[in-house]
């Protein structure tokens, strides 16, 4: 397996690949943004995916990230999308670790968005980065947190078997890259053992492959709730995906709207 920092930049760019058919949830964003006055913070802002667009779209963005590599990706999408072009908005990149970040500034919206929670694989993690979305916020602002909810088909995939999951063309690089993973499931502690494959066919016709380990802890939208409440914040509403739909049997997501009052 491959190590270091070439590792991280091409990990980064293969989370570009892999959240191409990620939920349809920047609208969403982009509403609340325009509703929701002050400036913005994501946490485990990635590569930019939500922040760049909210800052085009005229916002002050603070986007937080503990992988220097994805923030770079996140800068880079920023300066190449003519900023200047956008009055009024603009894009901060801050490597930290979001359980212990202290920002001086308070923010309107406080974002956590796809899954990322799932990656504070406790508990108590996933609860300080509540708070951490409450110490971040002004009076009145809104802390918004989005998790999948995997059907019981869904977990019974997450037995060790290897999934491919695609195979997509790296335009950056010319490659052809397959993603394959492979997870076990532990009910008793609703915690997953992640490991993803990437394999990268070059032009040359070598392959190289990079891999990635995670585990993650998956949460409810009744114990999301509950965490919102122990952080200090007042929930407005559990929707059940990014249209605003109410959240109810069958929902896939929980999306999570809380306030600080």
């Amino acid at each position: 397996m491959d190590m270091g920092d070439d590792v991280a930049a091409r990990l980064a760019r293969y989370y570009d690949l892999d959240t191409l058919d990620a939920p349809d949830d920047v609208d969403r964003y982009l509403t609340l943004a325009a509703v929701e006055s002050g400036p913005i913070l994501e946490l485990a802002a990635g590569t930019g995916r939500l922040a760049v667009p909210l800052a085009l779209a005229g916002h002050a963005v603070t986007a937080v990230d503990i992988d220097p590599a994805m923030l770079a990706r996140a800068h880079a999408a920023w300066q190449q999308a003519a900023p200047d072009a956008h009055p009024g908005g603009s894009l901060e990149v801050v490597e930290a670790d979001l359980l212990t970040l202290a920002l001086r500034s308070r923010f309107g919206l406080v974002i956590f968005a796809l899954n990322s929670i799932f990656l504070l694989a406790t508990r108590d993690r996933q609860q300080a980065a509540l708070t951490t979305m409450k110490r971040h916020l002004r009076p009145g602002g809104l802390a918004v947190v989005d998790v999948w909810l995997p059907h019981p088909d869904d977990l019974a995939l997450y037995d060790g078997r290897l999934v491919l999951e695609w195979q997509r063309e790296d335009e950056q690089t010319g490659e052809r890259v397959a993603k394959t993973h492979a997870a076990r499931f532990d009910s008793a502690t609703a915690e997953v053992d992640l490991h993803a494959l990437f394999d990268a066919w070059t032009p040359a016709g070598a392959v190289r492959r990079t891999a990635r380990h995670d585990r993650l802890r998956l949460v409810s939208a009744t114990e999301l709730t509950a965490m919102a409440e122990a952080a200090g914040l007042r929930v407005e509403t559990v929707e059940g995906d990014h249209a605003g739909t109410p959240f109810g049997p069958g929902a896939e997501r929980a999306v999570l709207l809380a306030r600080l009052v």
